[in-house]
């Protein structure tokens, strides 16, 4: 649907040297209307199923592009097509419920923060991610 079959791949849904703000947004009517021929919410709204499903590694990327939904600019949209490159990479991974790997049923937490990550509203931005015998069953973003 977004061609990414041409895409390589990338490790990480989302890469350290993008910097996502409101600045980033487009101010005159030009910028606007060469960035209405993008499909960003498109995208970002199939990134979200792709994330409530089958890839909870994407909730932090997800938080973190949605929230331009109303007016994306260029660089958001560059890291809209880096998460795509991401997902082209990881197509064949997948979370595996295999309760014969482990011989307890532990439950393990991940907890992660950023701090001042949102330019924005200068807040923190924080994580977690909570597995049961190494898959998961929770995970959040927010700011």
């Amino acid at each position: 649907m977004f061609n990414i079959d041409n895409y390589k791949s990338v490790s990480n849904p989302l890469a350290a040297h993008f910097k996502l703000s409101a600045e980033s947004c487009p101010k005159s009517e030009e910028e606007m209307e060469s960035m209405s021929h993008i499909p960003y919410s498109s995208v970002v709204g199939s990134l979200m199923y792709a994330m409530v499903y089958t890839r909870p590694k994407l909730a932090y990327a997800f938080s973190m592009v949605s929230r331009y939904m109303h007016n994306p600019g260029k660089d958001h949209s560059e890291v809209v097509k880096w998460i795509l490159h991401y997902v082209k990479g990881s197509l064949d991974r997948c979370w595996l419920f295999d309760k014969s790997k482990t011989v307890t049923y532990d439950v393990t937490c991940f907890i992660d923060s950023n701090y001042g990550g949102d330019l924005d509203r200068r807040c923190s931005i924080s994580s977690y991610i909570f597995a049961l015998c190494t898959s998961a069953i929770s995970w959040k973003a927010s700011a």
